[in-house]
């Protein structure tokens, strides 16, 4: 891989883990259920727009093949999900509950390949579809012929 493609990579990764711990945080201190379930939907909905953009980059920009575009997309998504199952690690052991330990040791391995195979499928799915849009011609632009 190119090294600006890990820098991406990498950064959005962070973006992930940032926006799953802060959103998180936020959900644990909310005074109902309402709230705490608006919260979690509101970190899903910024990691959905981080993802959509990832994708819209890796196509428009950096010119990368729909299934490039899947890898990328999807291996930052595993990246945040992996940084989220490291915190969720460091927090149980440092508040002491170990009764899931086992759980959460495999969460490490779990937690990523859980995130980027749909993430995978998905970005694709979206990067074939905005190839075809772009050769219909459908954002406004003259059709694209192969």
């Amino acid at each position: 891989m190119k090294v600006a493609v890990v820098r991406t990579v990498v950064f959005l990764g962070v973006v992930y883990f940032v926006v799953g711990v802060v959103f998180g945080a936020f959900a644990g201190r909310a005074a109902s259920n309402q709230g705490r379930v608006a919260w979690r939907w509101a970190a899903w909905a910024l990691s959905g727009v981080v993802f959509g953009a990832h994708i819209l980059y890796e196509r428009a920009r950096a010119r990368a093949s729909p299934r490039t575009t899947a890898l990328h997309a999807s291996s930052a998504a595993a990246l945040g999900a992996f940084g989220l199952a490291v915190a969720a690690n460091v927090y149980t052991y440092t508040v002491g509950a170990r009764e899931h330990a086992l759980a959460l040791a495999l969460s490490l391995a779990i937690w990523p390949i859980m995130t980027a195979l749909p993430a995978f499928v998905a970005a694709l799915v979206a990067a074939l579809v905005f190839d075809w849009a772009l050769r219909r011609g459908a954002f406004g632009g003259a059709r694209v012929d192969d």
